[in-house]
């Protein structure tokens, strides 16, 4: 999934934080909540402005950026 044109960062938004479409919702909020065992209907239901493709795109965001971590032995 391209997730470019969804998730944003904005310096000025929440302390720019990776959001979604520039709003305040930041993707670790939808993680968190997806963590903690809300459905994607739940939390489509809660924030009546995002949509699927906003959950998604956070995910694939999240999928992204641990692939690109690695650890450095000391």
């Amino acid at each position: 999934m391209n997730y470019h044109d969804i998730i944003t960062i904005e310096p000025g938004k929440p302390s720019g934080k990776p959001c979604i479409r520039g709003m305040r919702i930041t993707v670790y909020d939808i993680l968190e909540y997806l963590a903690s065992g809300m459905t994607e209907a739940e939390i489509l239901e809660d924030f009546s402005e995002l949509t699927s493709e906003d959950i998604k795109a956070c995910l694939a965001f999240a999928a992204d950026r641990d692939k690109k971590l690695f650890v450095v032995s000391l």
